[in-house]
């Protein structure tokens, strides 16, 4: 039975045999790759907001879609509730169905003039936010002191 020598005969066999030598990798390249690391980070980032944003637009787009045309069926819908008491008033009071329906009209403006006269009424307690305002104003005192 021969046995087999484990000690290299050649130069290249000590070569292949001696253990693989690690190269420190310089700065430049340090720098190099965790720049290149950083940027597809960044760009895989982007990619998945792109991603995540397409598909919470298309549900935005459909319900503001949907929003709209519920909407205009209100719209109608209130239409025909006005036909339609201008039709119960000609039944029960006999009216001729144009004054019925300038009736309905004068309600219509009425409600319109109460919800202006109560929303120009909120607008005006409207207020500068003073608290905040005063805070800003000791924030910068502050900062031109120091």
């Amino acid at each position: 039975m021969a046995t087999t020598d484990p000690r290299p005969t050649t130069t290249a066999d000590a070569r292949a045999m001696a253990p693989a030598e690690v190269e420190e990798p310089t700065i430049g390249r340090l720098v190099a790759d965790a720049s290149r690391d950083i940027s597809s980070l960044v760009q895989n980032e982007i990619a998945l907001a792109k991603a995540e944003l397409k598909v919470s637009l298309k549900y935005g787009g459909t319900g503001a879609g949907l929003f709209a045309v519920a909407a205009f069926l209100g719209l109608l819908a209130i239409i025909m509730l006005s036909v339609a008491f201008a039709y119960f008033l000609e039944m029960a009071t006999g009216l001729h169905l144009a004054w019925c329906f300038l009736i309905v009209f004068g309600a219509y403006l009425l409600i319109a003039a109460l919800l202006a006269f109560v929303g120009v009424k909120k607008v005006k307690k409207v207020r500068a936010p003073e608290r905040a305002i005063h805070q800003a104003q000791e924030t910068k005192t502050l900062f031109q002191r120091n």
